[in-house]
């Protein structure tokens, strides 16, 4: 009987660890994704399916460091950006989705119901999900910066230029009061440029513009504000340098 279940042990332990390797030979990594997790399926916020895990939040690496994008955006705004902002916007959100026994499962249909949702889940699902979006959008600095193919033959179709969309965009994000975003969206094929006030986003159902984000600004203050202090049109100018227009072509693609 213990030799049986010393084999069974072996076994076990064996499948572990080679599930483990596997795991890190592929170069998994549980923070480049939003993952869900287990908990009551019962919940105020509801789902759209009984067995869904709700979504839980997690920070993804920058992919680059925090000086990469100067002279443009510093490293110490960068780095108390993401470590403090939005690491806070993630840690505040899950917290507030267990608390509240919100069960949706993905980022869109939480958004797509954040309407029926408290406040302290909008604004930190927001900015934790608006803040990913805004990490992937930026790059190391190029020179003549600009989207090339079908993003560029649609920005021009839709705004007469790039340079007329550049100007519009930069409106949009000077022209926030407070603080908030400016974005480009699809919205089923059009493409729109508008701004969302604190945390908001185009995915919200009751957000001031709707549409698939394919292009996202923060213009809080904390995002420019020991380099550029009051000067947000500066910042938003030097912000076109380090735009990762690749990205942004996949968003529309």
């Amino acid at each position: 009987m213990a030799t049986t279940n010393r084999r069974n042990f072996l076994r076990t332990t064996i499948g572990i660890s080679a599930a483990t390797v596997a795991s890190t030979a592929l170069g998994v990594n549980p923070l480049n994704t939003l993952v869900g997790c287990s908990s009551p399926n019962s919940s105020s916020g509801g789902s759209s399916t009984d067995d869904a895990e709700p979504l839980q939040f997690s920070q993804e690496p920058l992919g680059y460091t925090y000086n990469a994008l100067e002279p443009h955006i510093d490293a110490r705004t960068m780095e108390i950006h993401y470590t403090k902002h939005h690491t806070s916007y993630i840690n505040n959100v899950n917290e507030a989705i267990k608390a509240e026994e919100v069960s949706y499962s993905t980022p869109e249909e939480l958004f797509a119901n954040i309407s029926k949702l408290s406040a302290k889940v909008r604004n930190n699902g927001g900015g934790a999900w608006n803040h990913t979006f805004f990490w992937k959008s930026l790059r190391a600095p190029l020179d003549g910066n600009a989207p090339t193919g079908k993003l560029m033959d649609a920005i021009n179709s839709s705004f007469e230029s790039f340079d007329k969309f550049k100007e519009q965009f930069a409106a949009a994000g000077a022209g926030r009061f407070g603080s908030g975003w400016a974005w480009l969206v699809d919205d089923n094929g059009t493409l729109k440029i508008g701004s969302t006030p604190n945390q908001d986003n185009p995915l919200m159902d009751d957000a001031e513009l709707t549409g698939k984000p394919l292009l996202g600004l923060d213009v809080w203050e904390h995002a420019y504000y020991l380099h550029y202090q009051n000067r947000r049109p500066e910042y938003i100018t030097n912000w076109w340098n380090v735009v990762n227009w690749d990205f942004v072509a996949e968003q529309f693609a």
